[in-house]
């Protein structure tokens, strides 16, 4: 297949959101001294996060809560989880969170090196559900925005990944066509079912080896990889 134009996911696939994270959270368990209002172990605040955060941006995907909910409702979530009833340090946490963690700078393997080499052969773009005041700054500060011509937010586009309707939204607005592109992305529904139905051809990001048993076009573990299929 000759593939002129391909789309990437950001979050999980080339900006590392588990390790920006993480460093994010631990400069903010310190800040607000979260130890001594309850929460004695880092670990098992940033777990308790994880799984909450997962579990909020699957119903925000399925429009079942709006972004202001998901982004202040998660930390409310957590701190209840320890007995800690402030809303207020929650929404000041949910704010300090969105405005630190897109400076941080943790890419996955491999990132810089691929889309340099990708970038002399294809047209690259973003397909992102994340929000749209914070994705340019994560690619911009990560040194990634310049190998992209579009980058293409749920907001912008009106409808979430795996909304067939974002799909065809960024193939017009990238002047492509269906069969001449590739989606690549680390979220089987959201980014692999998703441009399976708009009928792309697609690349799902496996890094943690997950066992699945949908009918995928390409399946890597690495981003190295990509050397060798494109």
């Amino acid at each position: 297949m000759r593939y002129e134009h391909i789309f990437f996911d950001l979050d999980h696939t080339l900006w590392d959101l588990e390790a920006n994270s993480r460093e994010t959270f631990a400069e903010l368990f310190e800040k607000y001294n979260l130890k001594e209002k309850g929460i004695v172990s880092f670990e098992d605040f940033l777990n308790k996060y994880l799984h909450i955060n997962n579990r909020m941006w699957d119903e925000y995907r399925k429009g079942l809560i709006d972004k202001d909910t998901l982004r202040y409702s998660r930390f409310y979530e957590v701190f209840q989880l320890f007995d800690i009833n402030d809303r207020t340090l929650a929404e000041t946490i949910g704010n300090e969170y969105v405005k630190n963690a897109p400076l941080k700078t943790n890419l996955f393997p491999y990132t810089i090196e691929i889309l340099s080499y990708l970038q002399k052969k294809y047209s690259l773009h973003i397909i992102t559900n994340g929000f749209e005041e914070v994705q340019h700054i994560k690619m911009k500060h990560s040194g990634i925005d310049h190998y992209f011509k579009n980058t293409i937010t749920s907001e912008a586009a009106g409808y979430k990944k795996p909304n067939v309707c974002i799909f065809n939204y960024a193939i017009k607005l990238a002047n492509a066509k269906i069969d001449n592109s590739l989606m690549i992305g680390d979220n089987l529904e959201a980014d692999i079912i998703g441009a399976r139905e708009a009928g792309i051809h697609q690349l799902f990001f496996n890094p943690k080896r997950e066992k699945h048993s949908e009918e995928i076009t390409y399946e890597i573990t690495s981003l190295k990889q990509l050397f060798d299929l494109l």
